[in-house]
């Protein structure tokens, strides 16, 4: 299985354009320290990729991949389509930036088209441009993704909805999932985990065989966001389980199986945005790393 690293930033990137942290000033001041919205791509085989959250930074990111670059004809591209987690904004934006393509593949829970269809209208907006083409995500067994190598599976995460769809009716509750991937070819498994509100048994089961995991970083400690002065909140107030302190998440990945553990989804406030910080350090020695953008992960 091969796979793309998009994007590892939570909701605004690295610098957000509104924000005069320190994180987002050192981004400004060096180029090699901006971050793009999480993202990853996944190889379907036959040269085809689906792109897991289509960000805001969409168009950037496949510009800066040379193995999504379109080609040899003219509208060819090896975009199969995209495979949404949740339906937040800074996942789903990028929807509309793709299109120009003749018609655009989509796979996702039933709450989460639910809310792009009847919050965001991406149908409607969408229909005279590209018509949108609906693939449930399967969360009750893993099913093969067009019949190819890959099998998926959504793992329920939380009923955490964005706040445009708080009235929505939706047929299913998988508001938030992780995105199990395996390659029957040899059995490599990757869990995609950018928005984890809580830690439930089913992520534990997802996670016992993964060769590679992405897990939700978006802040140090819980009280990051109260310290950093945008919001009265804590981490976990604000629907994201902290890397340290009570109920953290750093032991949790330590003690998993997988070669590669990794932190994505980090917030412009989070320190770990600063390469040199120690905390980078305290990853190490517990064999994990926060995510690197354009990096290529082979299994």
């Amino acid at each position: 299985m091969r796979l793309l690293t998009l994007g590892t930033a939570a909701g605004g990137g690295v610098p957000q354009w509104n924000c005069a942290c320190p994180g987002c000033a050192a981004a400004r001041a060096e180029p090699a320290l901006r971050r793009r919205h999480a993202s990853i791509a996944v190889e379907a085989g036959g040269g085809r990729w689906y792109v897991v959250n289509a960000t805001p930074d969409i168009g950037e990111q496949i510009e800066e991949c040379a193995a999504l670059h379109p080609g040899p004809g003219r509208r060819d591209t090896p975009v199969a389509g995209v495979i949404l987690t949740d339906a937040e904004l800074d996942h789903t934006l990028g929807v509309p930036r793709l299109r120009e393509a003749s018609g655009l593949r989509i796979v996702a829970t039933g709450a989460v088209r639910a809310a792009l269809s009847g919050g965001l209208r991406l149908d409607r907006v969408l229909a005279p441009y590209a018509g949108l083409s609906w693939t449930a995500l399967p969360v009750r067994r893993p099913e093969a993704l067009d019949g190819g190598p890959l099998e998926i599976q959504g793992i329920r995460i939380s009923g955490k909805r964005p706040r445009y769809a708080a009235d929505l009716e939706a047929e299913d509750d998988a508001w938030v999932v992780a995105l199990r991937v395996r390659d029957r070819r040899d059995g490599k498994v990757l869990v995609y985990a950018p928005c984890l509100a809580g830690w439930p048994a089913g992520l534990d089961d997802a996670l016992r065989d993964a060769d590679c995991v992405f897990v939700d970083g978006t802040f140090w400690d819980d009280e990051e966001p109260r310290r950093a002065g945008f919001t009265e909140r804590t981490a976990t107030g604000m629907g994201h389980l902290p890397i340290t302190g009570p109920g953290g998440t750093i032991d949790r990945l330590a003690a998993l199986p997988a070669a590669r553990r990794l932190y994505t989804h980090l917030n412009n406030t989070n320190r770990l945005v600063d390469p040199g910080d120690a905390g980078h350090r305290r990853l190490a020695a517990a064999g994990i790393e926060a995510a690197r953008e354009g990096a290529v992960i082979e299994l």
